[in-house]
């Protein structure tokens, strides 16, 4: 982490001229970034959350769609959009492909973690009541899993915010045109430019699902967690 007081004084402050002189051009980057975004959450969203219930329903698909989904989280996305580069060609989607798949592990993870921790006892008495494997998901599992499929998502989202600036180096947008040009030029106004609102960014996201998460966990198991944490 770069030592604050080596960065010049003019440069702490000149960042937020910068976007204050250039609001237009700004609102683009910010724009394009968190579109970035939302679209790759959206598809491993799509890809994940199934996937995670097939891994819950079967070992052997529960081993390859978990072995895959870390696969995925060990490929560099840089070299991700290198390799797409050369077939999806220059703009957002080779971006949009790395954020996707460093998406999918955490979204993975937390999916098969929130269904398989659910209380038995909760999944025989829908069984009991004549529920279908369905409507047991429906009704039981997936309610209950919601807070920790949402912790997954909260995740994934923050490394797609850092992912996105790599869609600098191909055409892509974002904030990370703020940084490369910053670099490009030696100006340390312009590299804050792009870093600090991206953190910021960040803090938002994080807050954002942190109260979405809060929101969606059923009544009962929000007492549970608040009784654990007391007699922990």
């Amino acid at each position: 982490m770069p030592d604050l007081a080596l960065i010049p004084l003019s440069a702490l402050t000149g960042w937020l001229d910068y976007i204050l002189a250039n609001p237009g051009d700004f609102a683009t980057m910010l724009r394009s970034h968190v579109t970035m975004v939302f679209i790759a959450e959206f598809i491993a969203i799509a890809v994940a959350v199934p996937a995670g219930i097939a891994a819950t329903r079967n070992p052997t698909i529960s081993t390859i769609v978990m072995n895959t989904g870390a696969i995925a989280q060990t490929l560099p996305a840089l070299g991700v959009i290198a390799l797409s580069f050369a077939y999806l060609g220059i703009g957002m989607r080779p971006a949009i492909l790395a954020m996707t798949i460093y998406a999918l592990l955490p979204m993975l993870k937390n999916t098969v973690a929130g269904i398989e921790n659910i209380d038995e006892s909760k999944v025989r008495a829908g069984r009991g009541m004549g529920m279908t494997m369905w409507e047991r998901l429906r009704r039981i599992e997936l309610p209950l899993a919601l807070p920790v499929i949402f912790a997954g998502i909260r995740t994934s989202t923050v490394l797609c915010v850092g992912v996105a600036y790599l869609g600098a180096f191909i055409g892509a947008g974002g904030l990370g045109d703020l940084v490369t040009r910053g670099l490009s030029t030696v100006d340390t106004s312009l590299m804050l430019a792009g870093a600090i609102p991206g953190a910021l960014l960040v803090l938002f996201f994080d807050q954002f699902f942190k109260y979405l998460e809060s929101y969606v966990t059923p009544e009962g198991v929000a007492v549970q967690q608040q009784t654990d944490d007391i007699t922990a």
